[in-house]
């Protein structure tokens, strides 16, 4: 089978949304380069990544990379991707260059370049995330592994702002907290709470895909009999209190749901939000203390925050 790498050359700000967008649109993985990449300091230990190139990254900006099968219906898909990348500015969201190219690429190819990127990563104190195809035993042993299946939906569970929710989550969840995730994604935030001590997890996402794709990882990392995954929007038809809501969305999604993320939550619960850039910190704050909420925790990850608010007791 032949496929199609359609290159989107965007910012760090639109990397969450626009890998959203080649989710919805089919994409089978989606791979980020980000020049930052190159002058991190990466723990080798785990191999988080390993084998970069200059070569490979954009002097500005950032890359992003999927893969879409050549048949009649690939040209429609990537005029989609194209007017629904161009909604985002709806949101106030800067897409950089928005540069959209096509090259085509053969199945071997697609199938093996793209998995040097995702080895074992640490994440927090005790959380490592692996890809499903990597032989990988802990290190520690407090380490609770999760793995994932990049292939299934965007994100491998190492971008910033899911490392920001998981280490929040690791600080600020107790045992037996009953949790909702809003806008699961592959579900990594919920298998996260799950194995750190969750005794109920309801995991809601829109997207179909996002669904299915995660109640196969909930399955994979043996935590399904806590974690319920459900297609639904944002907090709508739920009809329980909460300890803990975690939502690694957009930050203006953020401002518009805190006041039914408070009214959800038990007296003394908390909210956890991340996939929020630097520029969009004053308007989250805000909109969290307008809604009744105190800031009890700001966390940073390059250009990334999440913060943690908890309703009065």
């Amino acid at each position: 089978m032949k496929w199609s790498e359609i290159c989107i050359h965007t910012t760090q700000e639109a990397v969450e949304p626009v890998s959203h967008i080649l989710h919805e649109a089919g994409a089978s993985g989606v791979v980020i380069e980000d020049p930052d990449d190159l002058n991190r300091d990466w723990e080798t230990t785990y191999g988080e990544i390993y084998e970069l190139s200059p070569d490979d990254y954009p002097e500005e900006g950032v890359l992003l990379k999927a893969y879409l099968p050549v048949n009649s219906f690939l040209g429609e898909a990537v005029e989609e991707i194209k007017e629904a990348i161009n909604q985002l500015l709806v949101y106030d969201i800067d897409l950089g260059n928005n540069k959209v190219t096509l090259s085509e690429v053969n199945e071997e190819e697609w199938a093996t370049a793209w998995k040097k990127y995702y080895k074992p990563v640490k994440v927090s104190d005790h959380i490592t995330i692996t890809p499903t195809w990597e032989d990988y035993s802990p290190v520690q042993d407090s380490e609770i592994i999760i793995e994932l299946d990049p292939g299934m939906a965007f994100g491998t569970g190492t971008h910033p702002t899911t490392v920001l929710c998981i280490q929040a989550l690791e600080r600020h969840l107790n045992q037996g907290d009953t949790v909702l995730d809003v806008g699961t994604g592959t579900g990594v935030l919920s298998i996260a709470a799950a194995k750190l001590g969750a005794s109920q997890v309801d995991a809601l996402d829109l997207d179909e895909v996002a669904v299915k794709s995660a109640k196969i990882n909930t399955k994979l990392n043996k935590v399904h009999d806590k974690v319920s995954v459900r297609q639904n929007n944002l907090l709508e038809n739920t009809d329980h209190s909460p300890d803990l809501i975690v939502a690694n969305i957009l930050a203006e999604v953020i401002r518009g749901m805190s006041g039914e993320a408070f009214t959800s939550l038990k007296p003394g619960g908390k909210l956890i939000t991340s996939g929020i850039i630097q520029t969009k910190r004053e308007m989250v704050r805000e909109a969290l203390q307008s809604s009744g909420f105190y800031i009890e925790e700001i966390i940073e990850m390059e250009d990334w925050l999440s913060f943690t608010a908890k309703k009065p007791e």
